[in-house]
């Protein structure tokens, strides 16, 4: 029996999937969750073998939730896989928006899979087994214009930089927060938006979001 654990922000969604993955013989959904700061507990208490993870989630994305089991992982001594329950789980992205940088950030960070919610359930059933087999599956159009899109041109700290200035954060409210200097700022705001072809930070991250690299 292949254990599930669901984390969706969307309660009419995840119940949807619960119900239709429930009716699938071999697999049981053991737990679910609504934010991306749930997820190490959820794997802690439910101790699923494939955690089914939303990207748009309050709080904290997806994204970053998976970015730090990843950088857990390094830090912590690697625990068994000989079919006592405690390995970790597989972790197969479901969302709405499939966009080449969200690929490409699931993958780096150990995602076994990534697929667009608008397939069938069939389609997602069986992506779960082949997922708790070891397999890799990731939506065939998407891993095509991953491969033909480049990588993200930013850098870490330019993405930070962005992404606090978000809503038009004041730059010495930036600076502040992240421990640089308010023209040290400017230079990573003034890098980033060339890097994008952007007129401005606003747009500078609204391009980065659209391509998926924030």
């Amino acid at each position: 029996m292949i254990r599930i654990a669901v984390v969706e922000d969307q309660v009419l969604m995840r119940s949807a999937l619960i119900s239709l993955l429930d009716l699938e013989d071999d697999i049981t959904v053991v737990g679910e969750a609504g934010s991306g700061a749930e997820v190490a507990g959820l794997i802690a208490t439910a101790n699923p073998s494939v955690l089914l993870l939303d990207i748009e989630l309050p709080g904290k994305t997806g994204l970053e939730a998976l970015e730090e089991l990843r950088l857990s992982e390094d830090r912590e001594p690697a625990r068994p896989t000989d079919g006592t329950g405690s390995e970790r789980p597989a972790v197969v992205i479901v969302t709405t928006f499939g966009r080449a940088g969200y690929l490409r950030r699931a993958m780096d960070a150990g995602a076994r899979g990534f697929l667009v919610k608008d397939g069938p359930v069939e389609t997602l059933a069986e992506a779960i087994r082949r997922v708790a087999r070891g397999e890799t599956v990731v939506d065939p159009l998407l891993a095509a214009q991953a491969l033909s899109s480049g990588e993200s041109p930013l850098s870490e700290r330019e993405v930070q930089v962005l992404v606090s200035s978000d809503e038009g954060a004041p730059v010495a409210d930036v600076a502040e927060a992240l421990h640089l200097s308010p023209s040290t700022v400017r230079n990573y705001l003034s890098s980033a938006i060339g890097k994008l072809g952007a007129r401005n930070r606003v747009e500078a991250l609204r391009n980065a979001r659209r391509e998926g690299w924030i």
